[in-house]
């Protein structure tokens, strides 16, 4: 069966047709600027050049019919009509806490989606035009929305829960909820496949770095703690936000500098981390590349990254009673030799050690750990689509009416 991936945003829209029975990517692409002026669709299919579509798209459902033109289109197409595409899997952020899976989209679905808008204001509307969109243009085809904070809902509520009065948390669900779930979920099934070991019993840090990063705690395969919180603003230092502080710095730059808390929490969310503490970019390569000029500012950037980091690791160990394995993955964690070294300098004496020239190497699933080393260091990339194809497949073989 052929599956077709969707991860909308507010202005843009990411697809990739997957051909389930062997797990390949047949075609991918995006459009961009939705709504905007300028739009463009940048269509890729495997073993062809790259097709960039020039068009207006005033909302999201042209964008989809975009989408498939370009799949089934004689020239750079890859199907000869949309009655090839199975099933559509949606990449939606927030499920709150009714959705600790994957499920059919049915009106119900649609109602919780919506629910839980004051928890992804960005997210959650762009999520909703992107299944609404494709409705509208495929209307026959079962869709399966993949929500990115399912994975955490195995966290008990120690790790959950806030000190604050109970009120906020059962009058607006004030908790923490985690982000990056699909991405956690993967890579650390991944690498108990990888080591040869069942998920019962393995204690997994897993480490999604990138320009947004968080970290997860997987005890028999099961998430317990999470960095990110109510929002993605916990946690990480990241390319822009701040990551863990003092709650009380927001009302603090209020008050001296006279602004309210939105303006507060957009600098908090776009203006600080990496960029902030640099002063000039939130890419981690321009402030390597000002490391070596002497840049003490982006040392700095460099050093807060991975300090909390480590701390972070040297916590969720505690929190499962040791560790056996620390992943790296996303942008950052899959590519960054340098930084995967400081992120575990220090740490020997929990048995946590790579080797230096495994560590250089570039490319695929990887042993960096050192030979004496007692916790396995592994490198793992990424494939949140995937995950959502395989869900997708799942519950759409499962719908009635199905051939088993």
């Amino acid at each position: 069966m052929n599956i077709l991936v969707i991860n909308a945003g507010s202005s843009s829209l990411k697809y990739q047709l997957m051909d389930m029975d062997h797990e390949t990517i047949i075609a991918k692409g995006i459009c961009e600027r939705i709504g905007i002026e300028g739009s463009n669709l940048q269509h890729r299919p495997t073993g062809k050049e790259q097709v960039r579509i020039e068009k207006p798209m005033s909302n999201h459902i042209q964008a989809m019919r975009m989408v498939l033109d370009a799949l089934t289109d004689p020239t750079h197409g890859v199907i000869t009509s949309m009655d090839e595409i199975g099933a559509v899997g949606h990449r939606v952020l927030h499920g709150g806490e009714k959705f600790a899976g994957s499920f059919i989209i049915d009106d119900d679905v649609m109602a919780v989606v919506r629910e839980n808008i004051p928890l992804g204001p960005l997210h959650n509307p762009a999520n909703i035009m992107g299944i609404e969109a494709c409705r509208e243009v495929m209307p026959a085809t079962p869709m399966v929305a993949v929500f990115d904070t399912a994975f955490h809902q195995t966290m008990p509520p120690k790790a959950f829960m806030y000190a604050l009065p109970q009120d906020y948390y059962k009058r607006l669900r004030v908790r923490k909820y985690g982000f990056h779930g699909t991405s956690h979920r993967y890579v650390s099934r991944r690498a108990a496949q990888f080591l040869g070991r069942q998920e019962q019993g393995l204690r997994i840090v897993t480490c999604h770095l990138g320009n947004g990063s968080s970290m997860a705690a997987v005890k028999d395969g099961k998430c317990i703690d999470t960095s990110m919180g109510l929002t993605p603003l916990e946690g990480m230092v990241m390319g822009t936000r701040s990551g863990d502080l003092d709650p009380a710095v927001v009302g603090f730059i209020c008050e001296q500098d006279g602004i309210d808390v939105q303006e507060a929490m957009s600098i908090l969310n776009k203006k600080s981390g990496l960029l902030g503490i640099s002063g000039f970019s939130s890419d981690m390569r321009d402030l390597l590349n000002a490391i070596d000029e002497g840049n003490a500012d982006a040392r700095l950037a460099l050093d807060m990254f991975c300090y909390r980091i480590r701390k972070y690791i040297g916590s969720y160990a505690a929190a499962m009673g040791g560790v056996d394995a620390v992943v790296f993955t996303a942008g950052i964690g899959e590519n960054n030799a340098i930084i995967r070294e400081l992120c575990v300098e220090g740490l020997e004496f929990m048995g946590i050690k790579i080797n230096h020239e495994k560590n250089a190497l570039r490319g695929g699933e990887r042993d960096i750990s050192a030979d004496d080393a007692t916790v396995r260091t592994l490198i793992i990339p990424t494939d949140e689509e995937l995950v959502i194809a395989r869900d997708t497949l799942e519950l759409v073989e499962n719908l009635p009416g199905k051939p088993a």
